[in-house]
């Protein structure tokens, strides 16, 4: 949540049961994490004041170049490229993301540490001759190739049509979709809410895509449930977060359910207020939210327990994806 941007996966399986390991060894070995993540209990008047315990899940400690859910996302996709078939470790890494993708920056990071080339389809045309920001120049000195197309071709980023353009540019490549949420992926972060396994009764998390909802919450024990706060506009997560829980495990699991309402404007979009909050979580706990999910996500669990959506004597974990 805090300097570190990116976010993390975790390991394939096939079933509900995913292993939280590391990689087993020869070229993921470069990936091997920190699990489970450290979970810190933090004071916070302002739950305290509704007799709600607030528990920081420490994912951005995974890994230092893949922090968070881009880790538990992206670890089974790498997994499956690794053992595909023979030469299939020759073929770059394509991928979607916008000017601030995380997941562009974890994913160009991956094929630095893996030896993989990695190409990155950028949303926005208009970027291409614009200075890099941060987050891409940070992709490109790993190595990615940035390719940037127009807003209305992003759009067909789930296109088999378009993605045939794509190899006509650049050759054969393995597919990982935008966020990197599918199915491996979801499987993947089932672990993190295996995890909070009788640590919380709440666990709340920022959403892009919905993998890591999807996954968190069919990895919850009984009784324990997800939220997710989208940091986009548009209304449309709810059915995403079904699709990829039916696409991973033959239909939707656990308790979940998503409190709209505090994107600031859309993705990457800041206000003064959510900066000052930002801001003054940072003198109350000495720690620094990254601003396009994480600040967004502790601004909404301060509102939500004000609200009262958290029962009195209760802990409520949120997940520090990066």
């Amino acid at each position: 949540m805090y300097a570190p941007e990116p976010t993390g996966p975790a390991a394939p399986r096939p079933d509900d049961q995913p292993p939280a390991g590391p990689p087993s060894g020869g070229r993921l070995a470069a990936l091997t994490p920190r699990l489970p993540s450290p979970l810190e209990e933090i004071a916070d008047d302002r739950l305290a004041a509704r007799g709600v315990r607030l528990l920081l899940k420490r994912d951005d400690l995974i890994h230092p170049a893949l922090p968070g859910n881009k880790w538990r996302k992206l670890v089974p996709n790498l997994a499956a490229h690794a053992a595909g078939s023979p030469g299939a470790d020759d073929r770059p890494l394509l991928t979607f993301g916008g000017a601030y993708s995380n997941h562009l920056r974890a994913t160009a990071a991956a094929g630095r540490l893996l030896g993989i080339r990695t190409i990155g389809v950028v949303r926005g045309a208009e970027l291409a001759d614009r200075p890099l920001n941060g987050c891409l120049a940070q992709a490109a000195a790993d190595g990615m190739r940035l390719h940037f197309v127009p807003r209305a071709a992003y759009r067909r980023r789930t296109d088999p049509a378009f993605h045939a353009e794509l190899r006509a540019d650049f050759g054969d490549f393995q597919l990982i979709p935008e966020g990197g949420s599918n199915a491996a992926a979801v499987r993947g972060c089932a672990a993190l809410g295996r995890e909070l396994a009788g640590e919380a009764q709440t666990a709340v998390v920022a959403c892009g895509t919905g993998g890591t909802l999807a996954g968190l919450a069919a990895g919850l024990p009984a009784g324990a449930r997800a939220i997710g706060i989208p940091v986009l506009k548009g209304g449309f997560l709810g059915a995403d977060v079904e699709r990829l829980q039916t696409a991973a495990f033959g239909g939707r699991r656990g308790d979940w359910r998503l409190a709209d309402g505090f994107h600031f404007g859309g993705f990457a979009r800041r206000t003064p207020e959510l900066d000052a909050f930002a801001a003054d979580f940072a003198d109350r706990h000495g720690l620094a939210p990254e601003p396009v999910y994480v600040a967004k996500m502790l601004y909404a669990v301060v509102a939500l327990a004000a609200d009262g959506a958290f029962p009195r004597g209760s802990a409520v974990a949120a997940v520090v994806t990066g």
